[in-house]
Order: C-alpha cells, then structure tokens, then sequence
C-alpha cells in the first residue's frame, strides 16, 4: 500500500486523535443500573440500542395526545464544572424539560440526555447521569436513552454541555391552558428551591465582578458554599401538580416561571385580552435573590423578568375553587401561596406586580 504523501509511517487511531470508544462502552455499564431504577409501565428495551421502545398502550390512554419537550441547563453548567459539583445538574436538565410537559397537563413518559465533552470522565459523567435518573424518579418518566459525544476541539478537556428530550402524554380532552380563563381567577404559585436553572450568566458576571470562589462560603447562607448553594437543583412539580389536576379537576392553567420570569411566562397561557396582578409581598422570597439584588444592583422589574424570585410555578384556578387546589396541593408537599388575580389587560404591561419582594 502506498504511504501517503509525506508520511512517518506513523499509525494512528481514533483513541489518539482524542476519541476513547473503551471508555463510552464502559461509562454504559456503569449506568444501566440507573437507568432501570427509571423503570415504569411502558419502558421496553434495554440501554444501549440504537433507539428506545415505550409502549404507549401499556399506559392505559384512552385518547392520548403526545406532548414533546426538549431543554438544557444553561451557563448554570460552568459553575458545575468549575465547582467540581456534578451530580445535581442531571436533576435540573429533566426538571426542565418535564416542567414544561406538566403546564400542558401531560404526565411525563420518558426522557433521553444528550452529553456532549471535549474527554470523557467517567466518573464525572456517571455523576451527571445519576442526576438525570434522580430526575426520572421524581418526575415518573423512564430514562430510555441518551447520547454520549466525546468531541476534542470542539470542548475544552474538561468541559461538558447537556440536552435533554422528554415526551408525555395528555388526554385529548384535559389539554391546558383551558379556554374558560376569566377575569377575576385566582393565580396561587408554588415556591422555588432557589434560582433553578435561569439567569445564570448575571449570577456569574455578579459572582466574577466581587471576586468571589465558588469555594467561599456563600454570602447569603454561611452554612454552604457558594457553589453548593447555587447549584441546588431545579424543583420537579410533576407529581403535586398532575394529583391536584387529577384530584379536583379545577386547574385551568399553568406557567412554568423560567427565563423570562413573571412577565414573559404568565401570558403565555392566558386568552387575549387578559393579564394577571401580582402581590409580590406575598412570596417567600429565598435569601439568594435578595443577596443577587443588593450586590448587583438587580432593579425589581429586571428580577421579575430575570429570575422566580421564589416561584417556580404558577396554578390559575376559579376562586370557587382555590382552597380545594391550595389543599389537594398541600397533601402532594407543596406550600401553596395566593399571589393574586387574573384582570382585564392591554397586550403590553398583562403583569402588574404591587408591592415589592421581600428581599
């Protein structure tokens, strides 16, 4: 056989060009275990194929329609990375993408992960994957697949990037947001972990702009350090909230509070023509948003729209029917908070928050 031109002779393969196959078939092994203890009525096939199989029979549907999702975890993946904190941002990457299932009323099926890095870390990828099946189990869905690309050069060594894709299924008949939203609706919200996976490249420019270490004990709660208190997982609302739908039949919508905050995700699902005021004194506002607020001088109306400020989701419900929601939503271990009334809108300005945040 003819050397190319110019050659040493030298052979190469896939494992020195920075590609280690051994290692992707080995971090397959090691997570299978957790990808079973997803398991649910439906899951059919073991991981590894080159797709997964859910039976949609298997779940009892009569007149299903598919609702299909797909999110990341946003820049809040550099404080893991850098924080060396691994296994939690699995439970934000599904949290994301099956919180937005839920506003639709669909009870989530199964989920997929896409992980992407410049050299594979096994451990660090087992830790990120056991996240994702923390995630699973919360939210009910099987995790049936994924992805693992080991990319040189187009990710720094130690870096890593995550998708996720989740599909769910909803009766055709108890699609939400419903129709019959009105004027004078009672709007409850339910209370946030913390920052959940948004508005993290002010939280880093903040963080970078005092010189802080994720290392450092944090600001606003001595007790942790910065990166742990940051990286506190994404809350998962599946469970409470498909119970309080399925309990009481009351729910007429829902928002989940992502980037965009109150003002860009509440009308998402409300008719035109309506908008909602809010008591922002109402909420249990967490102490990292006041410290985000005073050390990077976050004005209110740039918090609202930034970040939860404390609710990362929101329940519109009749006012006849408002304490049967708020209770059914107290047995599934929630707090349920009254934050105020849906009203007649323009289309500009549908979210008018009163008062001020508790921060």
């Amino acid at each position: 056989m003819t050397e190319p031109s110019g050659s040493d002779n030298t052979k190469y393969s896939y494992k020195d060009a920075g590609v280690d196959i051994d290692a992707a078939n080995r971090l397959v092994e090691r997570i299978k275990g957790l990808a079973a203890s997803t398991a649910r009525p439906g899951a059919d096939g073991a991981l590894g194929g080159f797709g997964g199989a859910f039976d949609l029979k298997a779940t009892g549907y009569r007149d299903p329609i598919l609702i299909a999702a797909n999110d990341g975890v946003g820049t809040k993946l550099r404080i893991a990375i850098d924080a060396g904190i691994h296994d939690t941002v699995g439970i934000d990457l599904v949290a994301m993408c099956v919180n937005d299932l839920v506003v639709q009323g669909a009870e989530p099926l199964f989920f997929l992960d896409y992980f992407a890095c410049g050299a594979l870390d096994e451990a660090v990828a087992e830790a990120v994957i056991s996240g994702i099946a923390e995630g699973c189990r919360q939210a009910g869905a099987t995790l049936i697949g994924g992805e693992t690309a080991e990319m040189p050069g187009m990710y720094a060594e130690n870096d890593y990037d995550l998708a996720g894709f989740t599909v769910g299924a909803v009766e055709r008949s108890e699609i939400l947001p419903r129709e019959d939203i009105v004027e004078g609706d009672i709007v409850i919200g339910l209370p946030s972990s913390g920052l959940h996976s948004n508005g993290f490249s002010l939280v880093r420019r903040i963080v970078a702009d005092r010189k802080l270490s994720y290392a450092d004990a944090a600001p606003f709660d001595s007790a942790q350090s910065l990166g742990q208190a940051l990286l506190v997982p994404t809350r998962i609302y599946v469970a409470s909230v498909l119970g309080t739908i399925k309990a009481t039949g009351a729910v007429k919508g829902l928002a989940h509070i992502t980037g965009g905050g109150f003002i860009e995700n509440i009308p998402r699902v409300l008719p035109l023509g309506l908008g909602v005021e809010l008591d922002a004194g109402a909420i249990n506002v967490p102490p990292v948003f006041a410290w985000l607020a005073d050390d990077g001088a976050v004005a209110t109306r740039e918090m609202a729209t930034t970040f939860n400020c404390g609710i990362g989701m929101v329940l519109i419900t009749a006012p006849a029917d408002a304490q049967s929601v708020a209770d059914r939503l107290a047995d599934g271990g929630e707090a349920p908070v009254e934050l105020g009334v849906v009203t007649d809108a323009t289309d500009t300005g549908r979210v008018k928050i009163k008062g001020s945040f508790n921060i």
